[in-house]
């Protein structure tokens, strides 16, 4: 079944893990480094989108939700609506603290930043 976009809704991790990821200007802001999964509910928590660094050195990890990342085929990577300024003014994390509390702690601090509708409450009163 195809997403609004024409796109497939279902893709494998290793396909999306090392995708580029794009400003909405356009400028390549980073990669996906990894997918945060929610072993218990079965949802994507978020992207792990690596920003900077060279070589692996300072690097700085972005929790973004996943609902936020378009495929554009032209691209050959995702496009998040986002400006860049918003994206260097979020919150960033080590690997470690991506997990720690299970993710939750980025996962919240994303979605409030980004004022993306929480997948885990909707349609609960």
């Amino acid at each position: 079944m195809p997403t609004p976009d024409g796109h497939t809704t279902a893709i494998r991790a290793s396909r999306v893990i090392g995708t580029d990821v794009y400003s909405t200007s356009g400028d390549k802001i980073g990669e996906i480094e990894d997918v945060m999964l929610n072993k218990l509910d079965n949802q994507i928590m978020f992207a792990v989108v690596g920003f900077g660094g060279f070589l692996g050195f300072g690097e700085k990890f972005h929790a973004i939700p996943w609902s936020s990342l378009d495929y554009e085929k032209d691209k050959g990577g995702y496009i998040v609506p986002f400006s860049e300024e918003q994206l260097k003014q979020a919150p960033s994390h080590t690997l470690k603290e991506l997990t720690k509390d299970d993710g939750a702690a980025a996962r919240d601090a994303a979605f409030d930043y980004y004022k993306v509708e929480r997948y885990w409450v909707v349609g609960a009163d």
